[in-house]
């Protein structure tokens, strides 16, 4: 039986505001527990929220980049229940009136399996809008006994909402991580999944083609994509089965266990009319001028879909290349600091996507911890553009490079690995291996081509791997051509 899943996603980001959304206690992470926690953050009587400016102007900037309608005037609300970790027995969101509307954000998916080609779509933002986190319930902090950290209360989230347009795993991961990558390349968020800056919960449901939608269930706070997709598949199949065998789904918030692989209820989900939502009394709508909105707009950076357009109308580089070095802002920069110095994009985007990415996986780096300096990277990727340096000697400079420091142009003259590029030593060279392997050049001119790589094996050896690789060729051909 043939089956349509259904996946949206609502994400929670943390924003890098120094102090909380609704008072001026640090958001600092790591703190011992509730040193962090002032008088508004544990709603002490009569205590007043003020709002964080630096969170507002976070959220429009969301928003202006995803082309989103920004309200306005937008309305903050208090959700209420219950949790350990909720001093104030609400928390302060937006409901019916967000800071940030409809929008969108294109994605690259790369299928998880099977020979399907890479594909974009196109994935719609219902909504984003702020509100306050809540406190940290931590679990077996004293002889088996649960304690209270209220030191994140209060601090700032965007909650980013999607439609439900997304039909697969891979869908779900390419949405997730382009959006990671967004709030980093744009500054509002420092993006750390394993401190709880980007939590995604993931709604899914699945549904017989044509018919309406089926029943949901909410995987909670999955901070890892790798998480993410194997959630994700079990849950499917787990409805698909259950409602093959008679089944039927309820409505429930669900936890990923990355044990076992399985996701299990934890409650019966709850809907808005649940929360009792009603403005808070406390906060004065928020107001956002067409003035304020251009000013955000100015701040912010070339964004990723802009610039990999870019790299290929401009540079002419392959979508994936382009695709690749706009993986990161950090990467995105770096490269265009090589490319400004070089002029060769193609040589730079190999360098970068290739031996440089390689290195950074190989030692646990992100492109932020990259010991190679755009400087340094680029004085090697001049030598190798004007021929000073073969492959061979540029992997050596590279590595070098990578754990002494240094600059290129001093390596390479200090474990001299500048490439012969001479013309004529190149044939004076030639014309010795020719004249000591007569037999050989012989069978060569007698039909034997692939004789040609013993030749240039015997050259390279000679010249001890500095001989420039297209010039040496291209003598060796018309020598052995007679």
């Amino acid at each position: 039986m043939t089956w349509e899943i259904v996946i949206g996603l609502e994400v929670h980001t943390q924003l890098s505001t120094r102090t909380k959304i609704f008072s001026g206690a640090s958001t600092t992470y790591g703190a011992e527990p509730n040193t962090q926690a002032d008088a508004v953050s544990i709603a002490l009587p009569g205590v007043l929220p003020v709002l964080n400016k630096g969170a507002v102007e976070r959220a429009v900037k969301f928003g202006l980049a995803v082309g989103a309608h920004i309200a306005p005037r937008s309305v903050f609300a208090r959700k209420n229940y219950f949790y350990p970790d909720l001093p104030k027995g609400y928390q302060i969101s937006q409901f019916d009136l967000p800071v940030v509307g409809m929008g969108a954000l294109t994605i690259q998916v790369e299928p998880l399996s099977g020979n399907a080609k890479p594909y974009e779509k196109v994935v719609r933002i219902t909504r984003a809008h702020l509100e306050e986190d809540a406190g940290k319930s931590v679990h077996g902090a004293s002889q088996g006994m649960t304690g209270v950290d209220l030191n994140r209360a209060g601090t700032p989230l965007l909650e980013i909402v999607s439609e439900p347009d997304m039909c697969s795993a891979a869908e779900a991961v390419a949405y997730a991580k382009t959006l990671h990558n967004l709030v980093r390349w744009i500054g509002i968020s420092d993006g750390n999944m394993q401190e709880g800056s980007f939590r995604c919960d993931v709604n899914v449901s699945v549904r017989k083609p044509g018919e309406e939608l089926g029943t949901r269930r909410e995987i909670k706070n999955l901070n890892s994509f790798k998480y993410m997709q194997q959630a994700i598949d079990f849950e499917v199949q787990w409805q698909i089965d259950t409602i093959e065998n008679g089944g039927k789904i309820h409505q429930a918030t669900i936890l990923f266990n990355p044990d076992t692989g399985e996701t299990r209820a934890m409650r019966s989900k709850e809907d808005a009319h649940d929360y009792r939502y009603f403005p808070d009394p406390d906060l004065l709508p928020l107001d956002i001028t067409p003035e304020m909105l251009e000013a955000m707009r100015a701040e912010l950076p070339e964004l990723p879909e802009a610039r990999r357009t870019r790299y290929v109308s401009e540079l002419g580089l392959s979508a994936y290349d382009a695709n690749s070095l706009t993986s990161s802002r950090e990467m995105a920069d770096y490269f265009d600091t090589c490319v400004t110095s070089v002029g060769n994009a193609k040589l730079c985007a190999n360098w970068l996507i290739g031996e440089l990415s390689a290195q950074l996986n190989r030692d646990g780096l992100d492109m932020a911890q990259c010991p190679v300096s755009p400087q340094q990277m680029s004085g090697m990727l001049v030598r190798i553009a004007d021929n000073t340096l073969s492959n061979a000697g540029a992997k050596e400079v590279f590595r070098t490079l990578w754990s002494d420091g240094g600059d290129a142009d001093t390596i390479i003259e200090a474990r001299g690995l500048k490439q012969v590029s001479d013309s004529g030593a190149i044939e004076a060279l030639v014309d010795e291996i020719i004249t000591a392997n007569a037999d050989k050049v012989a069978e060569y001119r007698s039909g034997k081509d692939k004789l040609f790589g013993f030749f240039v094996g015997l050259a390279m050896k000679a010249s001890k791997g500095k001989a420039n690789p297209a010039q040496l060729n291209e003598v060796l051909l018309k020598k052995l051509a007679g």
